[in-house]
């Protein structure tokens, strides 16, 4: 697809859209790499842009795993609506991602996998990137991973307020370069039950 509706939209939108350009094949395989799709049942995308990563999501999963893409952008979102009208198991919505819980139950997503994401933490009002960082952690499935990119390092500390385990690798391959971020929570055992872990090993 050609990049100038995304130059379009950077330049009328520059803290909702991010970059100048659609994120790189080569940041895809990194973001992509952390899904098991031999696992994963519901996958959630935010931000997805024209759809670099959502392609690579589609030609990967099973067929009945669902996908739901939240695009805010009226214009990706016509772009994206028109691109994938012949898929199955596979929404998109023209809302923010902060209203995630009211599509899941819109479409009958029990719980969340992996959440993919492509929004601009660093540019966007704090409490908005507060708000969705709170409603991906609270709809994670146990064990289940948040993967996102960033420019830059700065958002690190305030995505680690949700998440306790962050993995992060540098894609140069990238205009401009980015760093990944995989999420997830470390899930603490009751002090019960690791006293009986204890006691049972005795």
């Amino acid at each position: 697809m050609s990049s100038l509706p995304f130059m379009k939209q950077y330049v009328s939108k520059p803290k909702t859209v991010g970059a100048v350009l659609p994120s790189s094949k080569y940041l895809a395989d990194r973001i992509i790499k952390y899904i098991n799709f031999d696992y994963a049942c519901y996958i959630v995308e935010y931000g997805p842009g024209t759809g670099v990563f959502t392609d690579r999501m589609l030609r990967e999963r099973k067929q009945d795993t669902i996908i739901l893409l939240f695009e805010c952008n009226a214009e990706f979102y016509k772009i994206l609506k028109q691109k994938y009208k012949d898929e199955q198991n596979f929404y998109i919505v023209n809302d923010s991602a902060e209203h995630i819980g009211k599509y899941l139950a819109t479409y009958g997503i029990p719980y969340v996998d992996y959440i993919v994401s492509g929004l601009p933490f660093a540019s966007l009002p704090r409490d908005v990137s507060s708000s969705i960082l709170a409603q991906t952690r609270k709809y994670l499935k146990e064990g289940g991973r948040f993967i996102t990119f960033q420019y830059t390092l700065t958002m690190k500390s305030f995505i680690g307020q949700f998440f306790n385990e962050i993995g992060i690798e540098r894609e140069v391959r990238n205009f401009p370069p980015a760093y990944v971020f995989c999420c997830s929570e470390a899930f603490a055992l009751a002090p019960s039950i690791l006293q009986k872990q204890w006691v049972d090993k005795k």
